[in-house]
């Protein structure tokens, strides 16, 4: 069988929100850097990294920079890898004060026998490995805990989570994702993104996933896992993907998007909500990028 193309899928976010000129323009430049590692050969989990640095760096998604607080005025992070070769994954949950949450699931996949780091050890990790910090400016009033769970149900939007899918010469896929949750967060909530099977998902006998939306939805049907498994069982990308966002939003009134790429080189993006800030790219022409995938 010839093998496919190096491809590679990022997002920037499902909600009801449409995407703004400038994320789109970085959407791009992202899939253009993040391309750059296939096209010269690289593996597909550095490509994904790469990819999700840059939309870290960029302070226009919710993740790294631009992270969303939670109610007590700290932002509290979350990120995962993962490779199909040999089911590596890395992730870390509620990570604090760090420009690159994707970095630090990396080096928890690459330095260490365990999958999901968590909370202020988790913070300790990546300052031991000199990750670069990030101190917002300013802090919001500290909450007492009655008001924290009396705005737990306000709720503005979940846009704005960041990730990418790769392909690469080797057949391998990867997927990654990072996030700094949702609009209105009880301290400590952790949302999907970190967690193997529901936010990220890659094996390369049947392909890649990354998702966005709502966390909670997603985790209790463990999402990418299950498009997995749909396409495993010989699904193609779209059809397995629109057979649980169906599944999500029959069942549980979930919201969600995804990135889907297989080993053969089919791929999906596809969502349930208004927008869905997202792109591609396979190194001909220029990357494609928009805020709406039908």
């Amino acid at each position: 069988m010839t093998r496919p193309h190096p491809l590679l899928l990022a997002h920037g976010g499902a909600g009801r929100r449409p995407i703004t000129r400038r994320q789109s323009s970085c959407l791009a430049d992202a899939l253009a850097t993040g391309y750059a590692i296939l096209e010269q050969g690289g593996p597909a989990v550095v490509a994904v990294e790469v990819t999700i640095g840059f939309l870290e760096q960029s302070g226009l998604f919710n993740a790294g920079r631009g992270a969303k607080r939670q109610l007590d005025g700290v932002q509290r992070m979350d990120a995962s890898l993962m490779e199909g070769a040999g089911l590596r994954a890395g992730a870390v949950a509620s990570l604090e004060g760090f420009v690159h949450p994707i970095t630090a699931a990396r080096l928890v996949m690459e330095e260490t026998t365990h999958v999901l780091l968590a909370g202020p050890l988790a913070g300790r990790f990546a300052q031991h490995f000199g990750l670069e910090r990030h101190r917002p400016p300013g802090r919001r009033r500290q909450l007492g805990y009655d008001r924290i769970l009396a705005g737990k149900g306000s709720v503005k939007d979940r846009h704005g989570t960041v990730g990418a899918v790769a392909l690469d010469r080797a057949r391998t896929v990867a997927a990654g994702a990072s996030t700094g949750g949702i609009e209105v967060m009880v301290p400590g909530r952790v949302g999907d993104t970190p967690l193997i099977g529901c936010g990220v998902y890659a094996d390369n006998r049947c392909g890649a996933v990354s998702m966005t939306g709502q966390g909670e939805g997603i985790i209790r049907l463990a999402v990418a896992k299950a498009i997995c498994e749909r396409l495993a069982a010989g699904k193609s990308p779209s059809t397995a993907a629109r057979m649980v966002l169906r599944e999500l939003v029959s069942r549980i009134a979930g919201a969600a998007g995804t990135l889907v790429v297989a080993p053969d080189g089919r791929f999906t993006i596809a969502h349930v909500t208004p927008h869905m800030a997202a792109g591609w790219w396979d190194g001909s022409a220029r990357p494609t990028v928009k805020g709406c995938w039908t």
